[in-house]
């Protein structure tokens, strides 16, 4: 905000009480009006009313508008080309060069066109390990993605910890900042640019949270990987045995609802990473798809968003009576909710286990010829960890449409990995066989035929299928062996009829699923070989070997 007359704010007599003592001055930021450093959820929740940003609900959560940008600026997402990074970068689509001279510039105006104005200062951490863990500084133009940031990452706990912080990495946020193309050389006026050699990522005319959230991810998945830890898009939770389950997917697919599991505690919900010591969240909460949110069938993620300390994104209400309307996607399918990681009852503290037993590839198939559920060999697993195939459901990026796109998105969350994926699954293989864990595909898309023919499969026997690989229940069934991909499905499985596992008997002709299987199929081939055309500069797994585990025609 602009504050031009000066006017005091809310929480401005303890603006510094958190104060670092590494300043904003070595950031290039001078001449600022106020900085409001570290401030707490009340005083955050405090400062974002009386600055018109958003509106409290009935039961305390805090929601907002994100203006044009209620999705991902895919396009607009850059990484600055330098001498000390750029031999280990997978540019393309995903990982776009920048000039490091146009950054240099984009930099100079944003330092000046935060002069005169407040800042929210957030210190915090990426990585709930200690030995992997990234100090990073979340620099915001509005008090709400501040509180953001704290629901987001894991804050430091004393204030001698806070006044010695010193970021690694620092991310500047300013959604009334435009670029200019003819002069920044971007697409549009939306800009998030990530410079590894200075550490630092600029974000500009866009208020989707969810663009420093991925920022962060971003990061650590450039900077973890070359100490040896896997990164991952994926959740977790972990079972009172101490069974370590991982849920890989892209937004939309489950990921937040299955290991939002009642039985089993939850180490996180989207981001985590896998050391010599096991797992651990990047982050300190939850960021989740509210669309269409249910009371019975996820009761703890209801739960947590009509909280106090939850930020509702493009959530409708009625602004008499400031009841929430979860199912009004009037704004946005992409509907999304903020809340710290405890807000889930089971959640566990630590944010940390050890190594998994199962990991589930999540994949939303569209077409309505994927198995429910399947158990894959080692390579099988990496083919599709490579491959990544799902289809995108509407409003999660821009440009969609309401019907679900097919995509692949190589390890499951292409667009924040920056090593070639060949990479990435090196490091996954090695820790499957040195851990020797189980590996599934897990379908949550369409049965009985594509979408607008079939329907989507009910969660109950989701559900009912992931708890019985969890638990062992699927080890000695009988399986049949896919005739096109060549993964293994049971034939039974406790609390699921046997019709529902194999898809091709709800379709009402048989020949039409082959013909749509074999399409898929084909998808998946063309798809791979974009990745046997380049090798990863890092090394990596033996890409033509893999492709053997993949389907045949």
């Amino acid at each position: 905000m602009n504050n031009i007359l000066d006017i005091k704010t809310p929480a401005e007599a303890q603006a510094a009480a958190r104060k670092s003592d590494y300043g904003l001055e070595n950031h290039g930021l001078f001449g600022l009006n106020k900085v409001y450093w570290n401030l707490p959820v009340e005083a955050l929740y405090e400062e974002a009313i009386f600055r018109n940003e958003g509106k409290i609900t009935i039961h305390g959560a805090f929601t907002v508008n994100t203006g044009k940008h209620t999705a991902r600026a895919a396009n607009d997402k850059f990484i600055v080309r330098e001498p000390t990074t750029e031999g280990h970068i997978w540019w393309g689509q995903y990982n776009r060069p920048y000039s490091a001279d146009k950054f240099e510039e984009l930099t100079a105006r944003v330092q000046g066109f935060l002069q005169g104005r407040d800042v929210f200062v957030q210190d915090c951490y990426a990585g709930a390990d200690p030995n992997h863990r990234l100090p990073v500084r979340i620099i915001t133009e509005t008090a709400w993605h501040s509180l953001f940031a704290r629901n987001m990452f894991i804050v430091p706990q004393t204030n001698d910890e806070y006044r010695r912080h010193v970021p690694d990495f620092t991310v500047i946020a300013v959604p009334s900042f435009k670029a200019f193309p003819a002069i920044d050389s971007t697409p549009s006026n939306t800009v998030i640019a990530i410079n590894f050699a200075q550490r630092l990522c600029i974000i500009g005319n866009t208020g989707y949270a969810g663009e420093i959230k991925k920022s962060i991810f971003t990061i650590m998945n450039y900077l973890l990987p070359l100490e040896g830890v896997m990164t991952m898009h994926c959740s977790a939770n972990v079972g009172k045995a101490g069974d370590v389950a991982l849920f890989f997917g892209l937004s939309g697919t489950g990921k937040t609802t299955l290991s939002a599991d009642p039985l089993r505690s939850l180490i996180g919900d989207d981001e985590h990473g896998w050391s010599d010591d096991g797992v651990f969240n990047f982050e300190g909460g939850c960021y989740a798809k509210v669309i269409g949110l249910s009371p019975t069938a996820e009761p703890q993620i209801y739960a947590a968003i009509h909280r106090f300390g939850a930020i509702l994104e493009n959530v409708v209400f009625d602004p008499v009576t400031r009841r929430i309307d979860l199912d009004d996607d009037e704004r946005t399918e992409n509907t999304r909710a903020s809340y710290p990681l405890e807000f889930i009852e089971n959640a566990l503290s630590a944010k940390r286990a050890g190594h998994p037993k199962n990991i589930v590839f999540l994949t939303c198939d569209a077409s309505g010829v994927m198995p429910p559920i399947a158990r894959l060999t080692p390579d099988q697993a990496l083919y599709h960890f490579i491959s990544g195939y799902t289809s995108k459901i509407a409003g999660t990026e821009i440009g969609l449409g309401e019907e679900p796109e097919i995509t692949f998105s190589a390890c499951f969350g292409g667009p924040f990995m920056v090593h070639h994926p060949a990479f990435y699954a090196d490091l996954l293989k090695r820790k499957i066989l040195r851990y020797g864990v189980n590996c599934w595909l897990l379908n949550t898309g369409w049965v009985g035929g594509p979408y607008g023919v079939g329907k989507r499969i009910s969660i109950k026997y989701t559900r009912a299928m992931l708890n019985a690989a969890l638990d062992g229940l699927l080890d000695n069934v009988e399986y049949t062996t896919d005739p096109i991909f060549g993964f293994q499905s049971p034939k039974t499985c406790p609390g699921v009829p046997d019709e529902v596992l194999n898809p091709a008997s709800s379709w009402p002709d048989e020949q039409a699923y082959m013909k749509r299987y074999r399409s898929l199929a084909a998808r998946f081939i063309d798809n791979f070989k974009k990745f046997s055309c380049g090798f990863s500069p890092n090394g990596g797994v033996n890409i033509a070997e893999i492709e053997k585990a993949g389907p045949r025609l």
